[in-house]
């Protein structure tokens, strides 16, 4: 079984039935609904195929939407796109008349609370920047650093600067009250600087679906931890960082990330141009594979893909690719070493303990899988934290925390009854695990567990059923349902 998971975003290139049925048998774990495209009737009926699909395969598919965040724009200019030079002065200002070669409508004021002399502003991804010269209530005076076009609505970054804009837009707002009413199981939060802004949306998401704070610009580095604590994981959103800071920088951050939220146990996903080049080619440059591959040895609980599934040409292949790239990484030998390299050790809990159990049972017997009963996803995330060699079954009897775990390392998600007792859930699991065939016939399988049933964080019981008890609880099962 596949310990790192896939991320798949929907788009006009996957949007039918089978389409998305198809990536879901290639791979993908999670379908990711961006808002900052399509309006809500395409979303909702993405929402539903994704839901048939789930319903067919028999298996929980998790569902992500990512909120657009607030958009800083330049305006409109009188001519299609004027050409700006190297070393010359350009305006921004409160102007609301079409700009020209020297200055432009920027219609936001908190930008220009927040800049001095010294900073950069970034247009179009970064393809334009300029250096504050002055900056008043006003206008903002800068000197072009680069030569090119600049052109209507394009976005407008300030790396050195915080600005005083909440995370959450009024179409955010509504693009969030409308994914919950759907029923979705993650949030992606974009533009998050600090732990209000999560706060602020967990206000209004309370416990329907878990946040992940999108990690785009260099302020949230400098809060990352209280944001990691306010937060249910982490996405590193290496596009916009790369824009907001040195790209040479971007590797270092994602490696500290991802060791943030592992120490957590809180899911994290690498993602931005992970295999961009299949947007237009069937196939990976071995670039884009190293770098699936890096993100695999560190860890990550989920890589994802962007375009090359929403609206490139080879959708079906990017998740395939992505696939094999993570089964190759994860049957190398250096693979285990390295996971164990970066382990942030157990906390000094009984879950914890449990998890440490469970590493050791499986070096000192042959171990199949190790099965954990849950309501609340907190001991599966708890056991996959220590990432352990055995793979984890998680069993339970709600269907939005089995959709939720689809995101968690290592994780295989079921739903099962309601446990009233201990021996409710050792014949839970090895029902599961027979159904999913997730253990040859001579390894054993742990079950971890605790009481009283439904209290989170009250894992406190282990047990070891090895293959003779397997077979004589199957017989007896059997023998009474017949």
């Amino acid at each position: 079984m596949r310990s790192t998971k896939i991320v798949a975003t929907l788009g006009p290139a996957s949007s039918t039935e089978s389409t998305i049925e198809n990536l879901a048998i290639a791979g993908a774990d999670v379908f990711r609904l961006n808002f900052s495209h399509g309006s809500h009737e395409d979303h909702a009926r993405r929402h539903a195929l994704i839901r048939n699909v789930e319903a067919r395969l028999g298996r929980p598919i998790g569902i992500l939407i990512d909120l657009q965040g607030p958009k800083l724009r330049v305006g409109k200019f009188a001519e299609r796109a004027p050409v700006l030079r190297r070393g010359h002065q350009f305006v921004f200002d409160r102007n609301e008349e079409p700009g020209n070669d020297t200055r432009v409508y920027l219609p936001h004021p908190e930008i220009f609370a927040a800049v001095s002399a010294g900073d950069r502003l970034l247009v179009d991804d970064g393809k334009m920047q300029f250096r504050v010269v002055s900056a008043n209530s006003e206008q903002i005076v800068t000197n072009v650093e680069t030569d090119g076009c600049i052109s209507d609505r394009k976005g407008v970054s300030v790396p050195e600067a915080r600005l005083s804009i909440p995370a959450l837009s009024e179409k955010d707002k509504a693009d969030l009250a409308f994914g919950l009413a759907l029923g979705v199981d993650w949030v992606a939060l974009s533009f998050v600087q600090c732990a209000d802004d999560v706060l602020e949306a967990r206000a209004l998401i309370g416990d329907r679906a878990a946040i992940i704070s999108k990690i785009e610009k260099p302020q949230a580095l400098d809060n990352i931890e209280e944001i990691l604590g306010a937060s249910d994981g982490l996405m590193v959103a290496r596009g916009d960082l790369g824009v907001e800071m040195p790209p040479e920088d971007v590797p270092a951050v994602q490696k500290r990330l991802v060791q943030l939220a592992r120490g957590t146990g809180k899911p994290v996903i690498v993602a931005t141009q992970m295999l961009e080049s299949m947007t237009v080619a069937s196939t990976p440059t071995r670039a884009e594979a190293s770098d699936v591959a890096t993100a695999v040895y560190d860890g990550v609980d989920a890589v994802m893909l962007s375009a090359e599934s929403a609206s490139g040409q080879y959708p079906l292949e990017a998740v395939q690719f992505m696939s094999r790239i993570i089964n190759k990484t994860e049957a190398d030998p250096l693979h285990r070493r390295a996971l164990q390299a970066g382990s942030a050790g157990p906390l000094a809990d009984g879950t914890d303990a449990i998890g440490v159990a469970i590493q050791a049972i499986s070096h000192t017997v042959p171990l199949g899988v190790a099965v954990t009963y849950t309501t609340s996803g907190s001991t599966p995330l708890r056991v996959a934290r220590l990432r352990p060699s055995a793979s984890i079954l998680s069993l339970g009897p709600r269907i939005e925390i089995a959709r939720r775990l689809c995101l968690a390392w290592g994780v295989m998600a079921r739903t099962s009854e309601v446990a009233e007792t201990t021996e409710d859930i050792v014949s839970f699991a090895i029902s599961a695990v027979q159904a999913n065939c997730l253990s040859a016939s001579d390894k054993a399988i742990v079950v971890a567990s605790g009481t009283p049933f439904g209290l989170a964080g009250s894992t406190n019981n282990l047990r070891i059923i090895f293959p003779a008890e397997i077979e004589r609880l199957s017989a007896q099962r059997h023998a009474m349902t017949v």
